[in-house]
């Protein structure tokens, strides 16, 4: 046998040792990711506690006297059996239903598992959307489940109508150290057997998880109810607080959770508050959107697969726009345009039909238009093209180019503030140079030059960065009502450049600017200007600090470095300690 071989066979030998070694428990805990407990658990404990919970829905049937069952099986994240009450295998299964149809006449459901609750300070009494309780559960093989829901049909129910059963469960496995295992399923089905055709499918749980992180999503007891189309259920409009009289309609408390702090409710000086369980009073008045409330199709989108994400568009409804509108009194006209009072809905399309042809006319897309992100405006694109001149010790020449988004040259001078920078080293930014450019720039062809006053320290070594911001104030529908002017603003150019490396070494990348603008939109700070991450950190760098701008009694200062600071921006009332920042003028911001 040649070495060759020889070390090949060895090879071979040790993999398969090694393959041996990790037991299928090793493989199971690779499913999990490092955010999970299981995680961390041994292979003896992922193989006696089998974490993980799944639902499946076998069966759905109505008896004659007009009972619901549902068939299911709950499983592990293998597919193996699990039992409901935690003897078999580790951990209780807590099961609730909930039952609810849409009628024939109506587009959103009616709950029938409800509850009645008194107002202790109304004395008002409400019935609710609720979970089935007092129902019957029979045991037909491992894991597979019948349960009867006590609540029945009523009499002389809609054969041919939508139904729907939401299953919430959670698997309790706290005596391992573990967090609940929660799962949602959901099944429609028609009483007569027939093809289910009318559904209530207007926003996708995926497009709530572009902001809210499977962590976190989660309502009621143990967070366990975590998808939409459960949510519905009992948050439609039958369902009221009765101690403030507000809906709990998923078409309303929604947008105005969202909007918050700047509901004109708010503004004028009334809170909004839900009081929920046990009296505990929910006040959504300083929450805030973090990005402009008027762009709808963040969450009315058409990519997360809703199939009914235009209803917004087509169907328009005095509950769902007087929910962001809520100063606007339907009954009396108050606050409506010229006055006009609306007793139902049939007629509010006749005005707001889906799309004018003009913006911010009477119609759902023309109201809601983001001025920055008006078709009046031209657009500004800046493309840096090469960096010259750039060693330690001297002063670097940028070329660039402006443009429109029809391609037309712009005139740096026609800028209503235009500044290049120039930062590094990439491995850790500690030199920044901004200066304005408009003034200085020189034509070169179909571009410009602009050379830097400040030089390159001496010093300096690796990679830099050139980068700029600007924009142009631009007016908007001009001679109406509602003129206004808008900065349309450029993204920031990203160019790098050696100094003293042998080619450019970009900064590591740690998070984009898609990330950012899942949640925020096209996110811009300071002003509007400034977009990407990237961008941010060259001035956002670790040794960065508020204390130039601090008042001298508020010192020292505090850091402003981009990973310190945008994590306790998004820690925010969670933080055990004060974080207020201080920005251009002394103006402070507090995050907690």
């Amino acid at each position: 046998m040649t070495k060759k071989a020889w070390y090949q066979l060895l090879t071979v030998a040790f993999l398969l040792v090694v393959l041996v070694g990790l037991s299928a428990a090793t493989l199971d805990q690779l499913s999990f990711s490092r955010f999970d407990k299981a995680y961390y658990l041994s292979d003896q404990q992922i193989a006696f506690i089998r974490p993980g919970l799944t639902i499946e829905v076998k069966d759905v049937s109505v008896a004659a006297d007009r009972t619901v069952s549902v068939t299911y099986q709950i499983t592990d994240q293998k597919g193996m059996p699990l039992d409901r009450d935690g003897i078999l295998t580790p951990g209780v299964v807590n099961t609730s239903f909930i039952l609810g149809y849409i009628p024939a006449d109506q587009n959103q459901y009616v709950n029938l598992t409800t509850r009645s609750a008194k107002s202790p300070i109304t004395n008002v009494t409400a019935v609710q959307g609720s979970a089935d309780s007092g129902g019957t559960t029979v045991k037909l093989s491992d894991g597979v489940y019948k349960y009867t829901l006590k609540t029945k049909l009523p009499e002389g129910f809609d054969a041919t109508a939508t139904h729907s059963v939401g299953l919430v469960f959670y698997r309790t496995l706290s005596e391992f150290g573990l967090a609940d295992d929660l799962a949602n399923e959901f099944v429609s089905f028609r009483p007569d057997g027939g093809q289910v055709t009318k559904v209530r499918d207007v926003v996708s749980t995926d497009t709530c998880m572009k902001c809210h992180d499977d962590e976190t999503f989660g309502f009621h007891s143990h967070g366990a109810r975590r998808t939409v189309e459960v949510c519905i259920l009992c948050h439609n409009p039958q369902t009221i607080d009765p101690d403030t009289g507000e809906s709990q309609d998923m078409a309303v408390f929604i947008h105005k959770i969202h909007r918050g702090h700047s509901l004109p409710s708010v503004v004028a000086g009334k809170p909004y508050q839900i009081i929920g369980n046990a009296q505990s009073v929910h006040d959504y008045s300083h929450v805030g959107y973090p990005q402009d409330v008027r762009n709808c199709e963040s969450c009315h989108d058409s990519e997360a697969g809703a199939t009914q994400h235009e209803a917004w568009l087509l169907h328009p409804t005095r509950a769902a726009c007087g929910s962001c509108h809520d100063d606007v009194n339907f009954t009396t006209g108050a606050n409506h345009a010229n006055g006009l009072v609306q007793n139902s809905d049939k007629f509010c399309a006749n005005c707001h039909w889906p799309e004018g042809d003009m913006e911010f006319d009477a119609s759902i897309k023309g109201a809601h238009v983001v001025p920055t992100a008006s078709k009046q405006l031209p657009g500004v694109n800046l493309e840096i093209l090469e960096v010259v001149n750039s060693a330690p010790g001297q002063t670097p020449t940028v070329k660039y180019r402006l443009t429109n988004d029809a391609g037309q040259p712009i005139l740096p001078t026609e800028l209503s503030s235009f500044s290049l920078l120039l930062a590094g080293p990439t491995t850790d930014y500690t030199t920044m140079i901004r200066e304005s450019a408009a003034a200085g720039s020189v034509a070169a062809g179909d571009a410009f030059n602009y050379t830097f006053k400040a030089a390159i320290p001496a010093t300096a070594t690796g990679t830099f960065i050139a980068s700029a911001d600007a924009y142009r104030n631009v007016n908007i529908n001009p001679g109406q009502v509602k003129q206004e002017t808008v900065r349309d603003a450029a993204t920031n150019p990203l160019t790098y450049f050696a100094v003293t490396d042998a080619t450019p070494q970009p900064r590591r990348h740690v998070v984009g600017d898609v990330k950012c603008d899942s949640c925020h939109g096209d996110l811009a700070m300071h002003g509007g200007q400034r977009f990407d991450p990237e961008y941010c950190v060259t001035c956002h760098f670790p040794a960065a600090l508020d204390a130039s701008v601090r008042p001298a009694d508020q010192l020292p200062g505090r850091s402003i470095d981009m990973k310190f600071m945008v994590h306790r921006i998004h820690k925010g009332h969670e933080l055990t300690r004060d974080y207020t920042i201080f920005g251009r003028g002394g103006t402070p911001h507090n995050y907690n």
